[in-house]
């Protein structure tokens, strides 16, 4: 009789302790969900502010659309194809699963559906903002469907289900320079591509007219959200707290250190090359430098961190400048900030992880296999969203009158502007 109330006190001691790590890493992924939920307020607002006055209220649509047209493509078949039974490549599904999706999870399905979700809606929100001031809203939100539904999640599918081709080939995307960065970055690029600049963005012979944006602090408040969100989305992406106190420390650390360095470096070297600091070039800084450690913010140490950064911030402008150059028109600096850094991002993990990594005396296999990842997801993304903007383009068309352009969407579109007493 000692021996059953024993092992009844010892099942019900275990199944406590259970419950304890559950309830614990339930609180930790749902805040860190809600904190990455509000980066799209930092989206909204930074986009706003990058952009004129008169289509203030048309970027903040656009990003509403992200959310709520976005959330529910996600909901009804996106995740499912991210997390569903894999072939390596693809999988289908519908809804959230109550399957075992082979993570380990000591979360619910439903609340690992959520911290998803803010990763798909910031992978779409990239988008809104290349294609800013000149987009119908209908046709983009025709393709942000696209998008959440099927895109994104192929992506996710490939990097985090336990089967995907590039997961089971050690690819490290810890949060997602990849698969959320790089892959909204080349939409990005490709549906700007298709769109054309803005009216007035480059002159007959073909220098560049400068077009600044109707608020800058309205960004910047938009760029300290967003700085403050990836807290949620990089410490987040460990999936539960319990044990992992060490990780949750490094991932913060680096992802400080990496976006501080970034906004250092473009700092400095916007003063020596224009002859003064560059602020809206150094907001740019600080997220490329995020968005570079994002995946590597598990697997590299923290003078690594700071060195990514650092190569960030000056990588970022040197790309807005590279694709102004060649007249491609992109008000945010979205493809330079995510596409051009999420691919830096991936393959520096091949360079500076503390294992495996080339400079550490890795070898090259990891590096390979981060530079073929990215890659694979930066082209799938780009030719996908190239070849649905074309057919968009000659069927409903994706780019407002040039009378709403010249008036201003917010007037023409919704019948009111962001600020009513502003000459």
């Amino acid at each position: 009789m000692e021996l059953i109330a024993l092992i009844a006190l010892q099942t019900t001691e275990l199944i406590q302790q259970t419950e304890i790590i559950h309830g614990i890493d339930s609180v930790w992924v749902a805040l860190s969900g809600a904190i990455i939920f509000l980066m799209e307020g930092g989206f909204a607002l930074l986009e706003a502010g990058f952009v004129r006055a008169k289509n203030a209220m048309s970027i903040i649509a656009k990003v509403m659309i992200d959310i709520v047209f976005g959330g529910i493509a996600f909901y009804i078949v996106g995740f499912g194809i991210a997390y569903g039974k894999s072939n390596g490549w693809f999988a289908l599904d519908f809804g959230i699963t109550t399957n075992d999706l082979g993570l380990g999870l000591t979360v619910s399905n439903k609340l690992f559906w959520f911290i998803q979700l803010g990763f798909a809606i910031a992978a779409i929100s990239i988008v809104s903002g290349a294609v800013a001031e000149r987009m119908k809203l209908w046709s983009y939100a025709l393709f942000v469907l696209i998008f959440c539904a099927v895109m994104y999640p192929m992506a996710a599918h490939w990097v985090w289900n336990p089967d995907g081709w590039l997961a089971i080939r050690g690819f490290n995307d810890f949060a997602g320079s990849s698969a959320v960065h790089a892959m909204g970055g080349f939409a990005a690029l490709a549906a700007a591509i298709v769109l054309g600049p803005r009216l007035g963005k480059y002159h007959k012979n073909g220098k560049s007219n400068a077009i600044p944006g109707h608020n800058l602090p309205l960004a910047a408040v938009g760029a300290f959200i967003l700085w403050f969100g990836w807290f949620g989305f990089n410490p987040g992406s460990t999936l539960s707290a319990v044990g992992n106190w060490e990780l949750i420390g490094t991932v913060v650390v680096n992802t400080f250190l990496a976006s501080a360095a970034g906004g250092i470096s473009t700092m400095v070297y916007t003063y020596f090359k224009y002859g003064q600091i560059d602020i809206t070039m150094a907001i740019n800084g600080v997220l490329a430098g995020l968005v570079a450690i994002t995946a590597g913010c598990n697997v590299v140490d923290s003078n690594s961190a700071i060195i990514i950064g650092s190569i960030a911030g000056v990588l970022v402008d040197l790309a807005v400048i590279f694709f102004d150059k060649i007249k491609i028109d992109d008000p945010v600096g979205a493809i330079a900030v995510h596409g051009i850094n999420g691919l830096f991002g991936t393959i520096a993990v091949g360079f500076f992880a503390s294992e495996n990594g080339l400079f550490f005396g890795g070898g090259t296999s990891l590096l390979a296999i981060q530079t073929l990842g990215v890659i694979a997801i930066g082209s799938m993304s780009f030719i996908v969203t190239y070849i649905l903007m074309v057919i968009l383009k000659k069927t409903i068309g994706i780019r407002v009158s040039r009378r709403e352009e010249n008036a201003g969407i917010d007037a023409v579109s919704f019948g009111v502007e962001a600020y009513t007493t502003f000459e």
